[in-house]
């Protein structure tokens, strides 16, 4: 069966179809501190089945009046310029006169939802809700309207941090600790879909950690069957107390409604994206300092492993974590802080939500034998510096503006943590690498069988006289050989 990815984003006509009209919330979660947001760290709380039907005909509505008022809804809109492909074709602007294919103007309008995690109107929702509007409008459970600012986006986990300016403290949702969930655990999606206004929906998680999706760079979701549909996204997922336990952002739909599967990400990783806006500090995630790969079938019984799971350790920054740690390239990391690890984005995962300087205890196995470590954790380098330089001249990358990698640099790009080339960050239209097919993000490896790992090095190696070049291009995980001519 085909499955395809859904990211629960709705459009939207207008904004008066959107409105919700849900009653003015009974009682505000008491405030505390806009920066004290860290989860309560507690003790699984003890689950049993009902026993009656009394217990079967207890209702969930408590919650509910509780944690509703925090959720709102997020109306985005931009302005785009439309410009006929034939604008430029002399028949049809002399059959239609010269102002034929002019630009013109076109309203999109996006709908989705937000989660209010603090009194002082923070709130955070998924980044493909606002990505590239121009105006943000959030309305609350009781239609009151404010024009949202942009703290901070951040595309590798599909989340991102608005703030309202209120005169009073609003309703807010405290966090759960997003690692205490058990499969099974009844949980609530609460939303906007389809623009129907405020909805809420029950089910349970049906799966942790679930890293197939692919709908962010840290893939790490919690899957549940609450029916959660297009509008949905950055609405609350919650716990039977009412807090906050995840932010819906997708579906598995071939239709593009609900058939039951869903994933929210995980309230430690919101955590994470919104104390760094709070503090207005940049995201920058700890690394373990090495490049890892998921263990496959094969890799498994290479290996001898009892089971195709973990992480592989394919290479290692010297004096990164890992190394400083005796980590070394052939190792599996099987454990991470006490919790299994299946592949390389659980092990990504564990370590991106941690904070810089705090340790990570792992288990992993070399010859065989189960082994254990102490990782102290550091910020990726950006070493080499970034040396943005802009390439001139007569060859065929003129016109071509590039970065030098980094692990830093690498982190927000979404690469490898070891990734090593220059990467194009932008191309003139006009130029012939253009028109080659070179695009931002592509990774310039070698020119005329030399590596160049620096952006000097691309300038002078590109600037030889030649009668012709040969480059190698990392277009994405394919590598494309150049041949190119005077």
């Amino acid at each position: 069966m085909v499955r395809k990815v859904f990211a629960c984003i709705a459009v939207a006509s207008c904004y008066a179809a959107a409105a919700c009209a849900q009653p003015a919330p009974a009682e505000e979660t008491p405030a505390t501190a806009a920066t004290d947001m860290q989860a309560e760290t507690i003790a699984p709380a003890l689950r049993d089945v009902p026993h009656s039907m009394e217990q079967v005909k207890l209702s969930f509505a408590p919650v509910v009046e509780r944690a509703a008022p925090a959720v709102v809804n997020i109306y985005s809109r931009r302005v785009v310029q439309q410009r006929s492909p034939f604008a430029d074709d002399p028949f049809f602007r002399r059959f239609f006169g010269g102002d034929f294919g002019a630009p013109r103007e076109r309203v999109q309008n996006s709908l989705g939802s937000g989660v209010m995690v603090s009194p002082d109107g923070v709130i955070v929702t998924n980044n493909h809700v606002i990505e590239g509007m121009n105006e943000i409008k959030v309305v609350l459970s009781d239609r009151r309207e404010y024009e949202a600012e942009l703290v901070l986006a951040d595309p590798q986990t599909d989340l991102a941090v608005l703030r309202i300016e209120a005169e009073e403290a609003l309703a807010y949702l405290t966090f759960a600790n997003s690692d205490s969930l058990q499969v099974g655990d009844v949980v609530l999606a609460i939303g906007n879909p389809f623009g129907v206004g405020q909805t809420v929906t029950s089910g349970i998680v049906s799966a942790l950690a679930r890293t197939a999706v692919s709908v962010s760079d840290y893939q790490f979701f919690i899957q549940t069957d609450a029916a959660i549909n297009p509008g949905n996204s950055g609405g609350a997922l919650v716990d039977a107390d009412g807090r906050l336990i995840g932010v819906n952002t997708a579906i598995y739909s071939r239709s593009g409604g609900s058939n039951g599967i869903g994933f929210a990400i995980p309230s430690r990783l919101v955590q994470q994206v919104i104390n760094s806006a709070v503090e207005g500090s940049p995201l920058v995630r700890p690394w373990l300092g090495a490049s890892t790969s998921t263990v496959t079938v094969d890799l498994a019984k290479a290996l001898r492993l009892d089971r195709p799971a973990g992480a592989i350790i394919d290479d290692v920054w010297s004096g990164g974590p890992a190394d400083k740690g005796d980590i070394r390239p052939g190792d599996v990391i099987v454990e991470a802080d006490g919790a299994p690890v299946f592949d390389a984005q659980t092990l990504q995962y564990r370590i991106g939500v941690k904070n810089n300087g705090e340790t990570a205890d792992l288990v992993y196995m070399r010859g065989g034998k189960r082994r254990t470590a102490q990782i102290t954790l550091d910020l990726p380098p950006e070493t080499p510096a970034r040396d943005s330089r802009r390439l001139e001249g007569n060859h065929p990358l003129n016109g071509v503006s590039v970065d030098n990698l980094s692990p830093r640099y690498n982190e927000e790009l979404g690469l490898d943590p070891l990734s090593t080339g220059v990467v194009v960050s932008a191309v003139d239209p006009r130029s012939f690498a253009a028109r080659r097919g070179l695009r931002p993000g592509h990774i310039i490896l070698s020119v005329n069988d030399r590596d160049v790992y620096t952006s000097a090095e691309l300038a002078r190696e590109i600037d030889r006289p030649a009668r012709s070049w040969e480059l190698e291009i990392d277009t994405g995980g394919r590598i494309v050989p150049w041949r190119v001519g005077r």
